[in-house]
């Protein structure tokens, strides 16, 4: 019992380093706000694409070559249709122009404007109308010809305005939407997949640089290797625990910031099995995919000496992360389906698929299993990942394979 409690000490001891000599620097810093900078970059160019696209759109343009009566029936038609519409499904401005001698010439010299963009240019009769287009799938064609058949009724009906007043109500759901889980499952798996790309692939780099620099022989010659490598796990663990805390705090007050509408849609997206309870699995799920992942990292980490092997291995474990965040995306949009099971089953791909299921599926029995399996592969990776990390360190010094042994063979 002394000894486990001295090498507890010892892990413990190596973790409160590790955590300190990271989070104690300028660069880790830099490291923490790098998520901001990206997101900043985002912005920039998303402002950058809308001013493009507004100013696109401003230039847009559907004309309607009418009599007075039937122009003004295609005005209250297209105010009246518009109300209907979203915001991203408006068509462009409509104009109504009186028709010349030669409706047809007009038209065609109307969709030939330089100085804007017109889809589409309605003429002729609204019983028959003519509407001549130049792109194949315009939705501005089909437009102008539903305002057209809108516009015929009216007059045939001698209307001049809307005849009904709908009057809305909304009404709380009780539950969140398909859509509005399916989003949340991909939000969760999006969001660890994130931060355990970020945070664990950190432990690759890092044994190399303690590796060259010899203080992994220092910490070798006075600790168990064992708890060198616990501790280092855990010092990492606590470095991702102050990340996701700093920006869980920022992203949590956000909602305080965004519109009515943006928050109303963000509350559409509410798990399956209730935000607080959601929470709690996505930490356990986090610990989970950190700990499986650190583990491997540290430990195949270990057996790069120089940033050539870094480059080398860091590839590998890359495509397998990216592996394992097309799978649980894949069961995220199929929750029931066998590709979602097989996702929730494999180790290294359970605790994103799992934080999805836990948005899609209201059941909690599935994850207290769930939990249990991953606790028992994170305690066999650590294994595993302590014994690479053996070897790598002790064989630092030399070679890793004797080839003129080999060759004397």
């Amino acid at each position: 019992m002394s000894n486990l409690g001295r090498m507890l000490r010892q892990t413990l001891t190596v973790a409160r380093r590790d955590f300190i000599a990271t989070v104690l620097t300028p660069t880790f810093l830099i490291f923490l706000l790098a998520p901001m900078l990206f997101a900043s970059f985002g912005a920039l160019g998303s402002l950058g694409a809308r001013a493009v696209g507004e100013s696109g759109e401003d230039r847009e343009r559907l004309y309607a070559i009418a009599a007075p009566a039937d122009g003004a029936r295609f005005l209250a038609a297209d105010r009246l249709a518009r109300g209907f519409l979203s915001q991203e499904t408006l068509p462009p401005v409509l104009e109504v122009v009186t028709p010349d001698a030669d409706p047809a010439a007009q038209a065609r010299k109307l969709l030939a404007q330089q100085d804007r963009d017109v889809p589409a240019v309605l003429y002729g009769a609204p019983e028959q109308p003519h509407i001549v287009h130049g792109n194949a799938v315009s939705r501005g064609s089909k437009y102008l010809a539903m305002l057209s058949e809108q516009v015929a009724r009216d007059g045939r009906a001698g209307l001049t305005g809307p005849i009904s007043q709908p009057r809305f109500e909304q009404v709380a759901r009780e539950t969140s939407t398909i859509g509005g889980k399916n989003t949340a499952a991909g939000f969760a798996v999006i969001a660890l997949f994130a931060v355990t790309l970020i945070l664990a692939s950190q432990a690759v780099g890092t044994m190399a640089e303690e590796r060259s620099n010899k203080v992994i022989e220092v910490l070798a010659a006075a600790v168990p290797l064992e708890a060198v490598f616990l501790g280092k796990l855990i010092g990492m663990f606590g470095v991702a625990v102050l990340f996701v805390l700093f920006w869980g705090t920022l992203i949590g007050n956000v909602g305080a910031l965004l519109p009515s509408s943006e928050a109303a849609t963000l509350a559409g997206l509410a798990p399956a099995v209730g935000l607080p309870t959601f929470a709690l699995l996505f930490a356990v799920y986090f610990a989970a995919a950190f700990l499986l992942l650190g583990a491997v990292f540290l430990g195949i980490g270990a057996q790069a000496s120089t940033p050539r092997e870094i480059q080398m291995l860091s590839l590998p474990l890359t495509l397998f992360q990216m592996g394992m965040f097309a799978l649980s995306l894949t069961a995220a949009g199929k929750p029931h389906s066998w590709i979602a099971t097989f996702a929730e089953v494999f180790p290294f791909s359970s605790p994103f698929a799992m934080a999805a299921r836990a948005a899609n599926r209201p059941e909690l029995w599935p994850h207290l299993l769930a939990i249990g399996w991953q606790v028992l592969w994170v305690a066999l990776t650590i294994t595993i990942g302590a014994r690479l990390f053996r070897r790598g360190v002790l064989q630092s010094a030399g070679p890793k394979f004797r080839w003129a042994t080999l060759l004397r063979r």
